[in-house]
């Protein structure tokens, strides 16, 4: 009688283990669900929300993430990050746009990031990350002494003229090189 070969377990990554009876076997289930990895399945399941309402959001580079971030923006956020983007993106043609940290970055196309924008509970804060230099100060200090900051609160509208001045000087200097 001829020997009868060892069937395997062909599932990804798992070791090959020899039958050793001669019935045939009934595949094994496993006790946690299977997850779909077909990459063409559009997910639909929005983005979690972290403390103070910032949406989670993969590091990644160009405008779709942050387009993503932006949609993800709870309530009156959403629609205000839109127009942040809008301004910064007519301001500086060319921006370079990317998520790091779950937050937006916006930097000059040979330069370093110049904005970065983050959610909380009670406003969106633009972060000027050499805001020191920018003439006038952005209102609100920073512990680094280089950064400074503006809060958009729901109420308040935004001076689309003053953030159009202080997003072009950024855009001018240098810089931060963060990864």
């Amino acid at each position: 009688m001829a020997a009868k070969k060892s069937s395997t377990n062909t599932r990804p990554g798992a070791h090959a283990q020899p039958s050793s009876h001669a019935q045939p076997s009934t595949p094994k289930r496993s006790s946690t669900p299977k997850r779909s990895t077909s990459p063409t399945q559009p997910s639909s399941a929005k983005p979690k929300l972290l403390s103070g309402g910032n949406p989670q959001i993969a590091k990644a580079d160009g405008d779709a993430p942050v387009q993503a971030y932006i949609a993800a923006m709870p309530g009156w956020k959403s629609e205000a990050g839109r127009q942040l983007d809008a301004i910064i993106t007519r301001a500086v043609p060319g921006v370079r746009k990317a998520v790091r940290w779950n937050s937006p970055f916006y930097g000059s196309a040979d330069g370093g990031w110049f904005l970065g924008l983050h959610c909380f509970n009670a406003y969106i804060k633009i972060a000027f990350f050499d805001g020191a230099a920018l003439d006038p100060l952005p209102p609100v200090a920073s512990k680094d002494a280089k950064t400074r900051y503006l809060h958009i609160r729901e109420d308040e509208p935004i001076d689309e003229a003053q953030l159009r001045s202080w997003v072009r000087q950024a855009s001018a200097l240098p810089g931060w090189s963060g990864k």
